[in-house]
């Protein structure tokens, strides 16, 4: 699994994280936050992009991102269920890696592409109820608050 960032190309899961670790440590006394979100765009295949996202709170972020095409899917709830399956996967292994670091007790946020407006409002409390469930103290954002999923993730699937 290689990530991309725009500025830096690609790089591994380990490598990533080490970038994402320097990026702290420029600024070790501003609150951070690590955000993982998947959204995805039906054509002749589903492409799905999952984006890491380490923001300086108030002061910039930083953003790597994985594309992957799987035979087209058509139902809403399954892809909903596969964007959230990618990101929780992502995230896992993404812990993994930043136990290795000083930052291992880092909160990570699950930004999901659902919310209230639209066909997705039926699913929130059982994907949000899901992410909650992995007992891996990972928050939960839905949209308009999922911009990890919505905004940058989005911006790769075109």
């Amino acid at each position: 699994m290689n990530f991309i960032n725009p500025t830096k190309g690609k790089m591994s899961i380990s490598r990533m994280v080490q970038d994402i670790v320097a990026f702290m440590e420029e600024d070790p006394s501003a609150e951070y936050k690590l955000i993982v979100g998947t959204d995805s765009q039906s054509g002749e295949n589903t492409c799905f992009v999952t984006a890491v996202i380490i923001h300086r709170v108030g002061r910039g972020a930083r953003y790597y991102y994985y594309r992957k095409y799987i035979p087209h899917v058509r139902n809403l709830r399954h892809k909903i269920f596969t964007e959230t399956s990618m990101s929780l996967d992502t995230a896992t292994r993404l812990k993994e890696e930043m136990i290795k670091t000083r930052y291992k007790d880092m909160d990570m946020e699950i930004h999901v592409d659902i919310g209230q407006n639209g066909d997705t409002k039926e699913l929130i409390r059982e994907v949000v109820g899901w992410v909650m469930g992995m007992g891996n103290g990972y928050k939960v954002k839905i949209k308009p608050d999922a911009c990890g999923a919505s905004k940058v993730a989005d911006r790769y699937t075109k």
